[in-house]
Formats: structure tokens, C-alpha cells, sequence
């Protein structure tokens, strides 16, 4: 049994806490907000943001960040993209040397264009830093449905280690050394699945949302191997897979945004809809970032951001994805007849 520090009481968090606790580990979970864990000690589930996931009579809450830091085998950092870096500028004079902290977030932040785990081992440099991240709504996580996901970390025992703590019957977790990559396909996807979520607001159609995935992936694979992602990774959960899940499912916060702006809402106005942060708004700016600084051409996640900021109407931008100039498909070493 694994003592497991759970950073952040929302739905993700509340997911992967059913989860360990069902795997046998002994989680104590922190949040900020003094209602939210009144809420949990008195009710076992978080009523607002993930209903019916019931938590076990031996799951901890707490206020106090170094009850749920200090002593603990492994820390799982679960707030949202935004709160990522200042919440771990709070923890950092209580995680001691060498203790493994997992992100389960997923962003890039916009000001210094950082990875969350980038961000983590800037505030918290003593922690050994990794992260968990693939195809996983916390709707079905937390009801015990088949699923797969990739644990990212530098060393391989540490990645075999959270494998060993978070697998399950339904739950299966595969290792990988690139965390860039991981994290990179985590963010980026987001952005994408705002633009089919706003196919999916204009009308538009199977094929469109076809065309977005395919190209979505080869924009975010063009980027993340240029700053040093492996290929593959963006052809596996956390690229691709994700991807395809965050595109295709009601439970996507970002599709259900973009569907809202294709509807003709603000930015603004679909961000306060969906009533959970949009991670895929906070990412886009920082994908322009990269893109700019790498050289790299990111056709539909600058539409993307045409419409979050600039004042670009929908349909406007889907025309102007189409009437690009002609590409070829493939790689421009393969040679023509």
C-alpha cells in the first residue's frame, strides 16, 4: 500500500482517488477551496463536478497542504493548468528530496511557453517530476471502464513504479521516457478539439471532424518532434489517442466550448457554459508561441486562435483552412514517378 498525497479535488482528481483507493493506497486529498473538502468529508463525492462517484470511508481530506505533501510516497498534482505552477511554488518547501510528484494536468503555460512539468521542477527542483496523461475522461475512470493511459518519466523504475501504483483491471498504464512528447500531445490536442468542436457548432459533418483529427495530429506531431518529442509518442495515447477521445466525446470540455463558439458564442460566454476550465483556451496562445519560436507551421491552431481572440468568426476560419494553398500529403523525401 502506497501513502499518495492527491493535490486537487476536482474531477480528474476525484477519478484517480476512486481509483487508488480501490488499488489499496491510502490517499489524502488537498484542496484550497474549505467548502469543496467540507463537501467531500460530508458527502464522499463531488457533487458538482463529477456526481455518483462515491469515495471510500478511508479517503482523507484536508486544507492543509502539508498534511497532504509531507511523508508521502508519491504526489499527485491535479489542478487545473492554470493554478499548475502557483500551486507548486506552495508546495515546495514541503516535498523532500527525490519525491515523486505526477501531473495529471495537461497545458502549456502562455507566458514562458513551459511545460507543466517544466514549470513543476522550476518551483519544486528537489521532487522528482513525472506525469500520467492519454485518452481517460474522469466520467469513465471513475466508473470503472476499461482504460489506457501512459506514464511518463526520465527513469524507467520511476515509470514502472507509478505503472505499479495506479494499474488496475481497468485501468492499464504503459511507461515512457518522453515527457515532452506526452505532455506536448496532452496540450496541443486540447486546442484541436476546440476546432472540432466548432466544426461541430457550424453543422459541419463526419468528414470534416475526420480531417481535423488527421491534420490536428500532424500539426501537433510537426511541432513536438521539432522540439524533441519522439514521433511515436504523437501516434500513441497521449497523441493520437487523446486526441481522438477529446474530439469525439460529449464528456470533452473543450469540444463542448467549441461547439458553443461555433454556435456563435463568445470565448468568454462558452467558458462560463461549460463552467470548468477550458484547458484548450489557455493553450492556444502558448502553441503560437512555439510555433514561432521553432519555425513551425500550425495551420488550424492559428484559426483557432483567429476565433478565441481576434474576433474571426467561425466560418470564416473553416473557409480559410480550405482555400489554403495546395500541400502535399506526404513527406517530401518520398519521390515522385
Amino acid at each position: 500500500m502506497a501513502k499518495i498525497g492527491m493535490i486537487g479535488a476536482g474531477s480528474w482528481g476525484t477519478a484517480l482517488t476512486w481509483l487508488l483507493t480501490n488499488n489499496g493506497h491510502q490517499v489524502t486529498v488537498w484542496s484550497a477551496l474549505d467548502a469543496e473538502i467540507d463537501m467531500l468529508k460530508r458527502e464522499r463525492e463531488q457533487k458538482e463536478k463529477l456526481p455518483g462517484v462515491i469515495l471510500s470511508e478511508e479517503t482523507k481530506f484536508t486544507v492543509s497542504l502539508e498534511e497532504a505533501v509531507k511523508g508521502m510516497d508519491l504526489l499527485v498534482l491535479a489542478v487545473p493548468s492554470p493554478f499548475t505552477r502557483s500551486t507548486a511554488r506552495r508546495m515546495g518547501g514541503l516535498v523532500s528530496e527525490g519525491q515523486i510528484i505526477v501531473n495529471v494536468a495537461k497545458g502549456i503555460e502562455e507566458k514562458t511557453l513551459l511545460t507543466l512539468s517544466q514549470a513543476i521542477e522550476e518551483e519544486v527542483p528537489q521532487a522528482e517530476v513525472a506525469v500520467l496523461s492519454g485518452p481517460s475522461h474522469a466520467e469513465e475512470v471513475g466508473k470503472g471502464m476499461p482504460t489506457a493511459i501512459v506514464a511518463g518519466a526520465r527513469r524507467r523504475s520511476t515509470a514502472e513504479y507509478i505503472q505499479s501504483v495506479f494499474m488496475s483491471e481497468a485501468f492499464r498504464v504503459y511507461a515512457s521516457p518522453d515527457v515532452l512528447g506526452i505532455e506536448l500531445g496532452a496540450a496541443l490536442k486540447n486546442v484541436v478539439a476546440l476546432a472540432a468542436g466548432i466544426a461541430d457548432g457550424l453543422g459541419c459533418g463526419d468528414n470534416t471532424k475526420a480531417a481535423l483529427i488527421t491534420r490536428g495530429i500532424r500539426e501537433i506531431a510537426r511541432l513536438g518532434t521539432k522540439m524533441g518529442g519522439h514521433f511515436e509518442t504523437f501516434t500513441g495515447l497521449s497523441g493520437i489517442g487523446d486526441l481522438i477521445v477529446t474530439c469525439a466525446s460529449m464528456h470533452s470540455r473543450n469540444r463542448r466550448a467549441g461547439i458553443l463558439i461555433g454556435k456563435g458564442y463568445t470565448m468568454e460566454e462558452a467558458m462560463a457554459e461549460v463552467k470548468m476550465v477550458v484547458e484548450g483556451v489557455y493553450s492556444a496562445k502558448a502553441a503560437m508561441g512555439l510555433a514561432e519560436k521553432y519555425g513551425v507551421d500550425l495551420p488550424i491552431i492559428a484559426q483557432v486562435n483567429a476565433v478565441l481572440f481576434e474576433g474571426k468568426s467561425a466560418s470564416q476560419a473553416v473557409s480559410d483552412l480550405m482555400i489554403r494553398d495546395k500541400k502535399i500529403e506526404i513527406s517530401a523525401d518520398m519521390e515522385w514517378k
